[in-house]
């Protein structure tokens, strides 16, 4: 049985890392045992969530929950650029808001499923056939009450889910999960509980041991209660072992294992399959919970919601509506200012303006909306379409480096560098005041370059940056695919945290953060503000 709540034809987590991660997880030990979630992140996982502000997002999606929490992560993170994936998550999704209850109750399942299996630990015993036998005897019993949970579920609300995903679980559950199914597995459980003892065939071997231990069935007797105890007892040789005898009480048991072994391994395997699929399903259906957690905090702040409409990589479709930084808005608690764009057929949107305008909550935005739409989730905003893109990255200004193994400079030509060595075409660059570092003449030549080398291998960038020279020289060179927008400022100084289509200025507007910070804003006037490049970046 599988679930393909996230693909149509294979697992969302194949090598269920997240279950193992959770087990160690709920174990108090971390990652050890080599459990390792980078194969399912991208190399520069720490940067995406340290620029984009991720963790308020997966904190939002797991509710305090730690395998909600690893699951946002794995699935936000290592998004997809198949569309028709996107499209399969996003209807999946669609059927999760329209049946909330429905899909949080068979979450809940999952999860009883998986800790009820946890409870009926591997005992000192297990180490033995019989002591196998018994507790996978005991976990499929258990395991049945909770399929036939699922299967009741699939009956009385199969109608109510329209998407391929839910629609194909819910028919595999009906159509798997039968009355048949569950009789012949209830009669062969009472079986294996050998009430009356174990029927075992056996053959002479070298030296008159016994070989080819086979466990038959228990023969049926369907004569009435006072015939079968009036009937004469067929012959039989039969021995009784005294109550002290340890030697042969330890070789009928082995005798015992012998005859049990085969079926001992066998229903373990069956015992494995069925947790499996829990595993997947409660893995697959969390990523559905975490989404239906995020929005039901966005939507109580007041904050837009709309499904995304992708396009195929390289098809240079970008157009949004109030579009708002989700990060933000989750650690404000509040609703935030919202910005519109319409960049289709462009490879570069340029940023400028004044400090503390917005500029990098719009960024931020960008590569939050990004992600999500390409995890199948739903975007933070009135409209949203964007082509896919092969790979998001994130050059972000840093602090000095506290342990002065290198300079400012060095260390933003390092992590440029490894952008440089992983990036592919229609890939998505979002740089954040890069090379700014050094002066205003050599941080602009650098930055130009780069950005040109980018543009001629097909990746598309948004640049937030104060350097006047890198900004007005691509204005000059009149780059039909360029966009420039400029983060705006009221005569009295206040922002009102939108970005316009305009020209870049040769102020950032440093001295109103002076102003604000020396309480000297009656000194200042609007003339004064007209400050040099190097005094905004101050």
């Amino acid at each position: 049985m599988k679930a393909f709540l996230m693909y149509r034809d294979r697992d969302f987590d194949p090598g269920q890392l997240l279950a193992r991660r959770d087990k160690e997880l709920r174990n108090g030990r971390g990652n050890e045992k080599g459990i390792e979630l980078q194969q399912l992140l991208p190399w520069n996982e720490q940067a995406l969530r340290q620029d984009l502000g991720l963790e308020p997002v997966f904190n939002a999606m797991a509710c305090g929950e730690s395998f909600l929490y690893e699951v946002a992560k794995v699935a936000m993170l290592s998004s997809t650029t198949d569309l028709n994936v996107i499209r399969y998550r996003q209807h999946a999704y669609l059927d999760c808001l329209r049946n909330e209850q429905i899909v949080r109750g068979m979450y809940q399942i999952a999860m009883e499923a998986i800790e009820g299996e946890r409870k009926n630990f591997w005992s000192f015993f297990s180490r033995y056939p019989s002591g196998v036998l018994h507790r996978a005897v005991d976990v499929l019993q258990m395991f049945v009450g909770v399929l036939k949970r699922l299967r009741k579920t699939a009956d009385q609300h199969a109608h109510q889910f329209n998407s391929e995903g839910f629609s194909a679980l819910l028919s595999m559950l009906r159509a798997e999960l039968s009355d048949d199914y569950f009789n012949e597995i209830e009669t062969h459980l009472t079986t294996l509980k050998f009430r009356y003892g174990a029927l075992i065939s056996a053959r002479l071997g070298k030296a008159n041991k016994g070989v080819h231990h086979v466990l038959r069935r228990p023969h049926h007797d369907d004569r009435g209660w006072l015939t079968r105890l009036l009937a004469e007892k067929p012959p039989a040789y039969s021995f009784q072992l005294h109550p002290r005898d340890e030697a042969g009480a330890r070789a009928l048991s082995e005798l015992n294992d012998r005859g049990v072994n085969l079926a001992a391994n066998a229903l373990a395997q069956s015992t494995d399959h069925i947790l499996s699929f829990f595993h997947m399903l409660r893995t697959e259906l969390a990523f559905y919970i975490g989404a239906l957690n995020l929005r039901a905090q966005l939507a109580q702040m007041g904050e837009p919601i709309c499904l995304p409409i992708p396009a195929p990589a390289g098809d240079r479709t970008l157009s949004f509506s109030n579009l708002h930084d989700v990060s933000l808005a989750l650690s404000m608690e509040k609703k935030i200012v919202g910005n519109d764009l319409n960049a289709d057929g462009r490879d570069i949107v340029i940023i400028t303006g004044a400090n503390t305008g917005g500029k990098s909550t719009f960024l931020r935005s960008i590569g939050l909306a990004h992600l999500m739409m390409q995890a199948g989730m739903f975007v933070c905003a009135q409209s949203f379409a964007s082509e896919v893109c092969e790979g998001i990255f994130t050059h972000y200004k840093r602090e000095e480096d506290a342990n002065m193994e290198s300079g400012k400079w060095d260390e933003e030509l390092s992590r440029m560098s490894e952008i440089v060595g992983n990036v592919k075409s229609n890939s998505l660059v979002l740089f954040n005041e890069s090379f700014a570092s050094t002066n205003e003449r050599e941080g602009s030549e650098i930055a130009s370059q780069i950005v040109h080398a980018l543009l001629d291998r097909g990746i598309k960038m948004f640049f937030v940056t104060h350097l006047y020279q890198f900004a007005s020289g691509f204005l000059a060179q009149g780059v039909d695919n360029a966009t420039f927008l400029r983060a705006e400022r009221n005569p009295d100084g206040t922002r009102p945290f939108k970005l316009i289509e305009a020209e870049p200025l040769q102020t950032s507007y440093g001295a109103d953060l002076y102003s604000a910070i020396f309480d000297r804003g009656a000194e200042t006037t609007p003339a004064a503000t007209g400050n040099t490049t190097s005094m905004a970046r101050t």
